[in-house]
């Protein structure tokens, strides 16, 4: 959710700020950050078992990770990439294996092995970390740790990490392309008076050293950015949820003097389930759970760990995003955050360049919330009305291989443009069945855009290629002009790249195929044209 907040909170910024990171120059380390490098592209992570202890006090961390990971080619004497992001520090490296050496150089640690690897092995690196991690100034969307104070007066600590990554405290493979599809094991070490809650389910609480360690684990794969502990004077509450899959268990952690509060305003999370369900299929992690976390900033789709903070209110932080008043029916971080267990949890792009992915489809499944839990005028209107936050100013599509997202457009444009290509299908039912295809067929998989531009292109049996061009990799918004003269219309497009195959339905019946060329066509009756404004197109009649 990080740049949809930077366009609403930083827009007179916005513009600027993301040029220059969309056009950079970018460094090594950039690469070795975000590429599939020759220090990564032999070993497939497949377990994390990790520790964290943090030090209200001090703001400090320490821990472990045991990565258990398979060897995916036959290889002699390799460096291993670890990235761990300074000023936080490597203690110790061992592993199952000879190690000749390990080195940190700014925000990786090398680790040199000894021996002949074969593809099918499978080690582990055990990582013991310590130290001040950065600081989040503005979480979620600057990332880093939080050491915050409730409104008692009571420790709570978490951190968010998505946009800068997970290695900003924890030793990781850090690259959206490998996941640990074997989930994890985390233990959270706290004080005896708070609770430690992290991603999936509770294991294990025992005391440890004169403290309580809480032990959580997740049995799916998991985005390394969801990987979350939250530290505070938590309290639980449960239900249950009768799915597609059966019954899934709906844990609650909320601050203890935000129970009764939130056992009101999380009643919305059951109709949010059944809508999602509806169009996407079942929540994809009925093993680990669902669970909603109080959290010390507004909100992230942490995996069977959503972070929430929305203050127990509608909207987002009370405000209506479309500026139509549906927005205010509904908790935002509630749904768009849940929605991404589908869109970025589920299916995770696997560059972050391909970030459109993740939000483009779940600022959609904002719209079709509201089509199921309201109607579907009022989803329609409040569609049209997030395009208010449209900046056009990048592709929304950023630079591959150095950890660089596109235009925070992918939030209202990418979901227009959803719209837009519902409306060319023209078949609500086969549309459905694309969304939930999706989850299906690439269930628990990282992913490319070429292989979802190429799925719903095959299942809609229409080519799709040039909208997602448009939409995608270019700033411009189709325009199409044209003038009536009676029952005579005559049109093109401008703004739009080369073949553009973006047909229109007017007059509620009537469909046009404009081009960059004049065309005219007779219509059925001579009153005023009607366009269907569902469409994600400009219309500016000429002389």
């Amino acid at each position: 959710m990080k740049k949809l907040t930077y366009t609403l909170l930083f827009a007179s910024g916005l513009v600027f700020g993301q040029f220059f990171e969309h056009d950079k120059a970018f460094t090594k380390q950039d690469t070795l950050k975000g590429s599939d490098t020759k220090f990564r592209n032999f070993w497939d992570v497949k377990k994390y078992d990790l520790s964290v202890e943090p030090d209200f006090a001090k703001k400090s961390i320490k821990g472990y990770n045991k990565i258990s990971f398979e060897i995916t080619k036959d290889v002699t004497d390799p460096v291993f990439q670890i990235d761990l992001q300074k000023p936080m520090k490597a203690d110790k490296v061992e592993g199952n294996f000879p190690i000749a050496n390990f080195k940190q150089d700014g925000d990786f640690i090398f680790v040199t092995a000894k021996k002949n690897f074969k593809k099918g092995e499978k080690y582990t690196l055990d990582v013991t970390y310590s130290g001040q991690p950065v600081i989040a100034k503005n979480a979620p969307w600057d990332g880093g740790w939080v050491f915050a104070k409730d409104e008692n007066g009571n420790p709570w600590m978490s951190v968010a990490d998505e946009g800068i990554g997970a290695s900003i405290w924890l030793p990781t493979k850090d690259i959206w392309s490998d996941e640990p599809e074997n989930g994890i094991i985390m233990k959270i070490i706290t004080p005896n008076d708070l609770v430690g809650v992290g991603n999936g389910r509770l294991i294990s609480k025992k005391a440890e050293g004169g403290k309580t360690a809480y032990t959580w684990e997740v049995k799916n794969p998991i985005n390394a950015y969801s990987i979350i502990p939250n530290i505070g004077k938590y309290v639980n509450f449960k239900d249950t949820f009768t799915g597609e899959k059966g019954k899934l268990d709906l844990d609650y952690w909320v601050l203890d003097h935000n129970l009764e509060k939130a056992k009101k305003q999380f009643q919305q999370v059951k109709p949010m389930l059944s809508a999602f369900e509806y169009w996407f299929g079942p929540y994809p992690f009925y093993e680990d759970s669902y669970k909603l976390v109080d959290s010390p900033y507004l909100g992230m789709e942490h995996q069977s760990n959503v972070a929430y903070g929305n203050g127990y209110q509608n909207g987002y932080l009370g405000r209506d995003l479309s500026e139509t008043g549906v927005g205010l029916k509904w908790d935002y971080i509630i749904i768009h955050e849940s929605g991404h267990e589908w869109f970025a949890n589920n299916i995770t792009a696997k560059d972050q360049a391909d970030m459109w992915i993740h939000e483009s489809f779940t600022m959609y499944s904002e719209v079709l919330f509201v089509e199921k839990y309201m109607d579907k005028k009022s989803a329609d209107v409040y569609g049209i009305g997030v395009r208010n936050m449209i900046q056009n100013d990048v592709p929304i599509i950023g630079k591959y291989g150095v950890r660089n997202e596109g235009s925070g457009d992918m939030y209202p444009k990418g979901a227009n443009m959803l719209h837009t290509i519902r409306q060319i299908i023209n078949n609500d039912e086969k549309f459905r069945q694309i969304l939930r295809g999706l989850n299906k067929d690439f269930y628990h998989q990282t992913v490319t855009t070429k292989q979802i531009e190429d799925y719903m292109s095959s299942k809609s049996g229409i080519d799709l290629s040039t909208i997602f061009n448009q939409y995608l990799r270019t700033t411009k918004i189709p325009t199409l002009e044209y003038s009536q003269t009676g029952d005579s219309l005559k049109f093109r497009y401008t703004d739009v790249v080369k073949d553009l195959k973006l047909p229109v339905i007017i007059n509620g019946d009537q469909t046009i195929s404009p081009t960059e060329n004049w065309q005219t066509v007779k219509l059925k009756k001579s009153s005023p044209v009607e366009f269907n404004k569902n469409y994600f197109i400009n219309y500016t009649q000429t002389q």
